[in-house]
């Protein structure tokens, strides 16, 4: 169905516009795959506050004439011609009548919610390539969506969006689903910029970035984004991500209890493939799921799915499509916020200190269930940089907003305030208590 939607958008001449905000590692890699170009698809512009880095983008794309401009009226004749331009102004692309989505993939919080809710209020759909958003802030990003009458969603090809369309794909076939989450190759908390720093440099990564997804800080927001888009919590702090040798074995891996209890995120550590998501259907029709095991998904009752692959550049084509084409989310919050990540110290941590930026030398993120991070008045650690700490915490302890002084108010304080305020500690989306909240630490 998408494929013949976009195919006849193509040959009517109607490609789907893409403005793209952000030209870091992911913005080049989708940029390079948008530029084949798709079909029923094109990037109509991009957006970076350091031009060179467009420029680049568009060149490893193949796609030489480019428009550069900050004029409006200049843009949006460039794109009617067929020409994608090149800004540092966001909002030129955000606000453009020439651009029918947007595509935020800067990793930013408050600039990225800015541009985002500038993108609901000129009534266009936004795929937000931006677990670091998406879990912070989220659920009220939809319900301003949902006002206007857009989508707001993640994209396939990242884990939760992986993990999503395959729990979609399941209950659309009659299939009980009570566990999703990602395939994760390994875990350690304490990596910092410095020990990243080689990785990095070897794969051209931001190091930072890097180091937020070895230290399960990425992974938390994650599953966090899965689970707040399944209605699933998770069974205790840090989830349980059992070391195996293949995804399959989470079946008699994960608590039984807790899958039951509502459906729980989760992830497997090491297994094979090592990347992609994994959804855990049960099956009690003893003659299911028998079916099931002759057809090689385990002895039951809990059988395991799995994607072998998450690629963001590819797969977030048919994010765009679903999303413009027939106003479908790939995966958004449901309504409230059932996870949240919390901030830890990743040392210990001294009064008077500054707190730095996600994936840094200061703290690693933790998802747990909102009524429990409510419940001690948890930082989240969307909103941890810049924090000085007004008391000293001890290395492995979630901070809590008594643990520090905020800076200036930032939008994300805000959107974060009306968040808390529409769906407050103890509210039905956010009540579920944890199983087990002791720190997991591996």
């Amino acid at each position: 169905m998408l494929d013949t939607a976009l195919r006849r958008r193509e040959a009517d001449g109607r490609p789907i516009r893409v403005g793209m905000i952000g030209a870091g590692a992911t913005g080049r890699a989708i940029a390079l795959q948008l530029g084949t170009p798709v079909p029923g698809i094109r990037l109509a512009g991009i957006a970076n506050r350091t031009p060179a880095n467009a420029e680049r983008a568009f060149r490893e794309a193949g796609i030489a004439n480019w428009k550069n401009t900050d004029q409006p009226g200049v843009a949006a004749e460039s794109i009617r011609r067929g020409v994608p331009v090149l800004t540092d102004d966001a909002e030129l692309l955000v606000r453009s009548p020439e651009i029918d989505l947007i595509v935020e993939a800067t990793g930013s919080i408050d600039f990225a919610a800015g541009l985002v809710l500038d993108a609901i209020d000129h009534k266009k759909h936004a795929v937000i390539v931006n677990a670091e958003l998406d879990s912070l802030v989220g659920p009220i990003l939809k319900t301003k969506a949902d006002a206007a009458g857009v989508v707001i969603t993640n994209t396939d090809g990242d884990e939760p969006g992986v993990a999503m369309t395959l729990v979609r794909y399941l209950r659309g076939i009659g299939m009980k689903v009570v566990a999703a989450g990602n395939i994760k190759g390994m875990v350690d908390h304490y990596r910092t910029p410095e020990t990243q720093r080689e990785f990095a440099a070897r794969y051209d990564q931001n190091v930072w970035k890097v180091t937020s997804f070895a230290d399960a800080t990425k992974l938390s927001m994650e599953t966090t984004v899965l689970a707040n888009a399944t209605g699933f919590h998770v069974g205790r702090r840090g989830m349980y991500g059992p070391p195996c040798k293949d995804v399959r074995e989470l079946a008699t891996l994960l608590p039984a209890e807790a899958m039951l209890d509502g459906g729980i995120v989760d992830y497997s550590l090491g297994a094979e493939p090592r990347t992609g998501g994994f959804a855990i259907v049960h099956e009690t029709n003893p003659l299911k799921s028998a079916q099931l095991t002759y057809y090689r998904m385990g002895d039951g009752p809990f059988h395991v799915f799995f994607t072998p692959f998450h690629l963001p550049h590819l797969q977030i084509a048919s994010t765009i499509g679903r999303a413009a084409l027939f106003n479908d989310a790939t995966v958004t919050p449901l309504d409230g916020p059932r996870c949240e990540v919390l901030a830890v110290a990743k040392r210990d941590l001294r009064a008077g200190e500054k707190l730095d930026a996600i994936g840094g030398f200061c703290t690693y993120g933790l998802i747990d269930n909102s009524s429990a991070a409510r419940g001690i008045n948890a930082l989240p650690i969307g909103l941890a940089e810049g924090c000085t700490l007004a008391r000293d915490v001890a290395k492995d302890s979630a901070l809590t907003m008594a643990d520090v002084r905020m800076p200036a108010e930032r939008l994300s304080d805000k959107l974060w305030g009306e968040q808390q305020q529409r769906w407050p500690a103890g509210s039905q989306a956010s009540a579920r208590p944890a199983l087990e909240r002791d720190l997991v630490t591996r």
